[in-house]
């Protein structure tokens, strides 16, 4: 797998990292029990500080989406509770359609854009 990081994003590098991990697990380049880089080894192979390789990591445990062993490292690691995911689903989405309607984004807009999303990973 790819990352790219835009180091003239305004978001941060962990949160990119994190998209780009999250990104492709949705569209199956990563798969569960798939390792990950070493934190060592993804920094320098992108050119960020180890630390922020942990952060996103980190985080991405605590999301359920990695489980991180001392012996095999960093692991594609789904958690499958569906009602916490779907509650994280709805609050970022209240968000975003929130901007969309202050932009004037129609529903039949936001059900396109939903397909065309879901799509891309063969949902």
């Amino acid at each position: 797998m790819v990352i790219e990081i835009d180091f003239q994003s305004d978001e941060a590098l962990y949160t990119q990292l994190m998209n780009q991990i999250i990104m492709g697990i949705a569209t199956s380049r990563l798969q569960e029990g798939d390792p990950l880089p070493s934190v060592r080894q993804l920094a320098d192979t992108i050119g960020i500080n180890m630390h922020t390789v942990n952060k996103a990591y980190s985080l991405l445990r605590q999301e359920g989406f990695v489980s991180i062993d001392r012996r095999k490292g960093a692991v594609i690691c789904l958690d499958v509770d569906k009602i916490r995911a779907m509650e994280e689903l709805k609050q970022n989405l209240r968000v975003a359609l929130a901007r969309g309607c202050c932009n004037n984004v129609t529903r039949e807009e936001v059900h396109s854009l939903i397909d065309e999303i879901l799509d891309e990973y063969g949902q």
